[in-house]
């Protein structure tokens, strides 16, 4: 199947009108004349149909977007206090590629306006220095779906070692077949591919297992997220289960990543995650929220940790302001660029710095597929049980709420 070309125009790349008293915040109201009469271009309504065309709100995703650079799309905060030449620099070194392909939403689908219920796909890799470009597979595999209501946010894993098909993909010149859902993002990433073609792949891939068509994308590279949390300060996180790390050993009283340990003398001791709530740096959050060996329901409980850490960021990034923060911003968007890649359908980043509550942080609702159990082949992969079918399908007509009414098992653990 042919690339599709994007959809969405990019928006006018003028300049924003100039920041409010410093001591206040913009109200979320004035997000509505982006493109209207007071708004930067001046112009009201954009494309065909004049002053009478229906003017163009920018859409939630687009508005949680910038703030995913920083937290993974899923805090929404106020408007941010500065000139576009400063929001500029702030996020010039978020990279965006088109990462979806032929998975993007048609505008039959709604991916016109983006009015109507939105699709994110987030990918996480552990793309190290010393692994090549095309040795990279999706670690973690995520759909980010929030209604058309707009009100509300949730979050689907599909376990890694998920039995799929994958497609034909001629970019990366694979020929198509059966793998396990983390093996895609590989197929796609060879000969050239890289990690656009392998998250192309990827997103063909989930597309065909589950039926749904994408708004937006972002490639998480793990290595770098560590800089991300850091920029935050520490995180919130409980840990349900006794973990003894398999990535990483304390040496000298520091913790360091198992290869690097390896070369190096001093007092080596395991890095164990005990049982409780507490807040955590970095480095202790990202590798516990990448543990799985060891824990009684295997990637199933890492995919309700990462959810957990995600969710942790966004609160944290709300309570703190850094939204309206510019040298927060700054810091967080120096190291968003290290470690995000983003799909965001062609429209310049800086405009949706603008953004309003439409979904805050303690709205993300967490969701397991097969109720957080194993559901094997016998042959080393998982497969979705029905009920998991059922809420993919859910996602994709926009009936997930009266879904999880009917179906309060996919609800993950608060804690």
């Amino acid at each position: 199947m042919p690339v599709q070309s994007r959809r969405r125009p990019a928006r006018p790349n003028s300049t924003a009108q100039s920041a409010r008293a410093a001591s206040s915040v913009a109200p979320v109201a004035a997000l509505d004349d982006w493109d209207g009469p007071n708004g930067p271009t001046g112009k009201g309504s954009r494309g065909k149909g004049g002053k009478n065309a229906r003017r163009r709100k920018t859409p939630l995703w687009a508005r949680l977007t910038l703030v995913f650079g920083a937290v993974l799309m899923l805090s929404s905060g106020v408007a941010i206090v500065g000139m576009r030449v400063v929001i500029d620099q702030a996020t010039s070194t978020i990279q965006q590629e088109n990462l979806l392909g032929a998975a993007s939403k048609s505008d039959a689908e709604g991916g016109e306006d983006l009015e109507g219920p939105i699709d994110l796909l987030l990918l996480g890799i552990d793309a190290r220095a010393r692994l090549d470009a095309d040795n990279v597979r999706a670690d973690t595999i995520i759909v980010l779906h929030i209604p058309a209501t707009h009100d509300q946010a949730y979050l689907l894993s599909i376990p890694r070692d998920t039995e799929v098909q994958v497609p034909a993909f001629k970019t990366s010149k694979y020929g198509g077949g059966t793998a396990k859902a983390t093996e895609a993002f590989y197929h796609g990433a060879q000969n050239g591919g890289g990690l656009k073609g392998g998250a192309q792949l990827m997103a063909l891939t989930v597309n065909k297992l589950t039926g749904i068509s994408f708004d937006g994308a972002a490639i998480i590279n793990f290595s770098g997220f560590k800089k991300i949390i850091d920029a935050l300060g520490t995180i919130p996180m409980c840990v349900r289960q006794e973990v003894k790390s398999h990535h990483m050993k304390m040496v000298n009283g520091k913790p360091m990543w198992n290869h690097e340990a390896d070369k190096v003398s001093g007092t080596k001791k395991p890095v164990v995650h005990k049982k409780g709530c507490r807040q955590m740096e970095g480095w202790e959050a990202l590798d516990y929220s990448r543990q799985r060996y060891g824990l009684t329901h295997g990637d199933y409980d890492r995919q309700q940790n990462q959810q957990q850490l995600i969710k942790a960021m966004a609160k944290k990034a709300m309570s703190d302001g850094v939204m309206t923060d510019i040298g927060k911003l700054n810091a967080l968007m120096k190291a968003a660029g290290e470690a995000l890649i983003l799909d965001t359908g062609g429209t310049p980043i800086a405009n949706f710095i603008f953004t309003m509550r439409g979904v805050a942080a303690n709205d993300l609702v967490l969701l397991r597929t097969n109720d957080g159990n194993f559901s094997g082949n016998g042959e080393g992969r998982e497969t979705l049980k029905p009920i998991s079918q059922q809420m993919f399908t859910a996602v994709k007509n926009d009936r997930l709420d009266e879904f999880i009414i009917s179906n309060p098992t996919v609800l993950a653990p608060s804690k």
